[in-house]
C-alpha cells in the first residue's frame, strides 16, 4: 500500500527475503512495521532464485560454510534461527519441498509459495508494505530516524536496510545499503562478486568453442581451494556449482587447474586396456568415462588419435596430466549482472 499517513515504529527499506523476514519478526513483537520497496511488487529475486523454485536453505549449513572476515557472526545467527527453523516454518505453511544434491532444499511447485509464505506471516502481523517508493534521502532525528521518499517524509524509531547487494542489476539492485552505512560511518568492506561464473580469453573461447552445454562432475583447484562438483562449459567460460564455489577464493591472475576424472586413474585405465591388448584408439577409450568433444579438447595437445597399445610411458602421463592437472586461467568473472 502507498500513501500512508502514519509513522512506524519499525521501517524496513527492501521487500526481499530478509526485510520480510525481518518484518514479520519485528510485527511479532507488536511492533507496527512499514516495509517500503522501489520494485513493483515485493520478493522479485525469492521469484527467480533456484530457476524458480528457490533453494530456501540446505540440511547442512554451518559457520564454516560461509566466508566472512567475522566468522563468529555466522556461529551466533544460526545459534539462534537455525535452517531447522525455517524448516520448520515452511512444513507449517504446507509448502511441499524436495532434497537435491548436497543437502539443497528447494520447493517442488514455484518459489511462489516461499514468497507467499513471507507475506502471510507479514499480513498476520499487520505489517504494511510500500512498494513502488524511491528514498531519496535518510537522517537522524533525535533518538529516531527521518526518510525522506518519494511517497513522502516518514518518520521510526528503528530503521533496517535490507536492500540487498548489487548483484542482478536487472531485479533492481544497487550498492545503496553501502551508501547509507557509509553515511553513519558504518565501515564497509568493498563488495566484489562471489559465487559467480568466470569468463575466458577470446583465444580460449575460441579453443573450447565445441564445449558449450557439456558438464561434467570434476574438481577444481585455485591455489590451495578445491572444489567437487558439477563444472559447465559456457559460450564465455566456465559456469557450475563448482565454478561459482571456487569464485569465492579465486584472485585475478590465478589459473585454475582441472580434474576431469576424480574418480579414477588414467594411467589405470590405459594400462588395463593396454594388458588386454585393446585395439581402440586413445580417445575412444576415454569416451566410456568423458564426452567426447570434450576429450578431444583435452588431448589436442597430446596423442587423441593414437592406439592405446602403442603408447608409451612418457604419453601415458602426459595424458594423465591434461585430464587429472588441466590449466585453465579465467580473464575475469562475470560479474555482477
Amino acid at each position: 500500500m502507498n500513501n500512508l499517513n502514519f509513522n512506524p515504529d519499525v521501517i524496513i527499506i527492501g521487500a526481499g527475503a530478509s526485510g520480510l523476514m525481518c518484518a514479520a519478526e519485528a510485527g511479532k513483537r507488536k511492533r507496527s512495521v512499514l516495509v517500503i520497496d522501489h520494485g513493483k511488487k515485493p520478493g522479485n529475486k525469492i521469484i527467480i532464485s533456484g530457476g524458480g523454485k528457490c533453494n530456501f536453505t540446505n540440511y547442512s549449513v554451518e559457520p564454516e560454510n560461509y566466508v566472512s572476515m567475522n566468522p563468529h557472526f555466522c556461529k551466533s545467527a544460526l545459534k539462534r534461527f537455525s535452517q531447522w527453523d525455517f524448516i520448520s516454518m515452511v512444513e507449517n505453511a504446507k509448502i511441499r519441498f524436495e532434497e537435491r544434491e548436497h543437502g539443497q532444499l528447494f520447493c517442488k511447485e514455484s518459489a511462489k509459495d516461499i514468497l507467499y509464505m513471507l507475506l502471510n506471516e507479514c499480513d498476520k502481523h499487520n505489517v504494511k508494505i510500500m512498494t513502488n517508493t524511491e528514498i531519496k534521502h535518510v537522517s537522524k532525528k533525535g533518538h529516531g530516524f527521518k526518510i525522506f521518499s518519494s511517497s513522502g517524509v516518514l518518520s521510526c524509531s528503528s530503521l533496517v536496510i535490507a536492500s540487498g547487494g548489487p548483484s542482478i542489476p536487472l531485479c533492481g539492485a544497487s550498492s545503496f545499503g553501502y551508501k547509507i552505512a557509509e553515511q553513519f560511518d558504518i565501515n564497509v568492506v568493498k563488495p566484489v562478486p562471489a559465487l559467480v561464473p568466470f569468463y575466458l580469453s577470446e583465444k580460449d573461447q575460441e579453443k573450447f568453442s565445441a564445449l558449450p552445454g557439456i558438464a561434467v562432475q570434476a574438481v577444481l583447484t585455485s591455489g590451495k581451494i578445491s572444489f567437487k562438483d558439477s563444472l559447465l562449459f559456457t559460450h564465455r567460460g566456465l559456469s557450475g556449482p563448482g565454478t561459482l564455489k571456487l569464485s569465492l577464493y579465486w584472485t585475478p591472475g590465478e589459473t585454475v587447474y582441472i580434474n576431469f576424472l576424480p574418480e579414477k586413474r588414467v594411467e589405470d585405465i590405459i594400462e588395463s586396456a593396454k594388458e588386454k591388448n585393446n585395439k581402440l584408439k586413445l580417445k575412444n577409450l576415454l569416451a566410456d568415462f568423458l564426452p567426447k568433444r570434450l576429450i578431444n579438447v583435452i588431448l589436442e595437445t597430446v596423442i587423441k588419435d593414437k592406439f592405446i597399445k602403442s603408447i608409451n610411458e612418457k604419453e601415458i602421463k602426459k595424458t594423465a596430466e591434461n585430464i587429472h592437472n588441466f590449466p585453465i586461467k579465467p580473464q575475469g568473472t562475470e560479474g555482477y549482472r
